[in-house]
């Protein structure tokens, strides 16, 4: 198996309930998979049981509940911001050396293991770097791509920018998956075909609260 990276065009368009999904099913075929998702901003003890690190603990079988947000998130802000401005918000910074060298450590311990990135490819988590940069820094551990994106309007041309800059930097993705937009001017199914022109690579539809099987793409 492989360290899954899974990574987006932008923010709220899906990434969790992807990397959720894929955790169940991985689960579902006897693999002792672990989950990541080491930054997330817009946390709050209140709201917790409607947060990533929520959805992520559900699929591990791991009691939801605030304490053992650590147990995938370990980087955690208020702000619903980006991670830069989340953690300058409260007088922190995310050590970038310690954020690889965790990632690198729990690879090296648990196969697989699903990594949720935050934001889309391009956020910022310091003064100088991106996900992109986290991304690239994790090639030791021989991490696969997953991209997932929206099919709102103008989602083709992030998507495919995305892609660009994936692969100039040798991180081609497993497959693209399109989590259908509650706002989407256009049949999901069209979306998906347009985006299959032009990237080239296995592209999966993702209808609203659809379960498409995407542990195969990891055999």
């Amino acid at each position: 198996m492989s360290t899954i990276f899974v990574t987006s065009s932008g923010t709220d368009i899906g990434k969790t309930y992807v990397s959720a999904l894929l955790v169940r099913q991985l689960l579902a075929k006897g693999l002792a998979v672990r989950a990541l998702k080491p930054i997330v901003s817009g946390l709050d003890e209140e709201s917790f049981a409607a947060s990533d690190p929520a959805a992520l603990l559900a699929a591990l079988g791991e009691l939801v509940e605030f304490d053992n947000a650590d147990i995938v998130s370990r980087w955690r802000f208020r702000a619903a911001l980006s991670p830069d401005m989340a953690a300058r918000r409260e007088g922190a910074e995310i050590d970038f050396g310690e954020l690889v060298h965790h990632c690198l450590a729990r690879a090296a311990i648990h196969d697989p293991l699903v990594i949720e990135g935050v934001g889309g490819l391009m956020v910022p988590l310091d003064d100088s770097r991106t996900v992109l940069d986290w991304m690239i820094a994790l090639k030791p551990a021989s991490i696969v791509p997953l991209l997932v994106v929206g099919s709102y309007l103008g989602s083709i041309s992030h998507t495919l920018t995305t892609l660009d800059v994936m692969r100039r930097n040798d991180l081609e993705p497993r497959a693209i998956v399109v989590s259908e937009s509650l706002s989407a001017p256009v049949p999901l199914e069209e979306t998906v075909e347009t985006i299959v022109r032009f990237a080239g690579i296995e592209t999966i539809a993702l209808p609203r609260n659809g379960e498409p099987d995407l542990a195969s793409l990891f055999e």
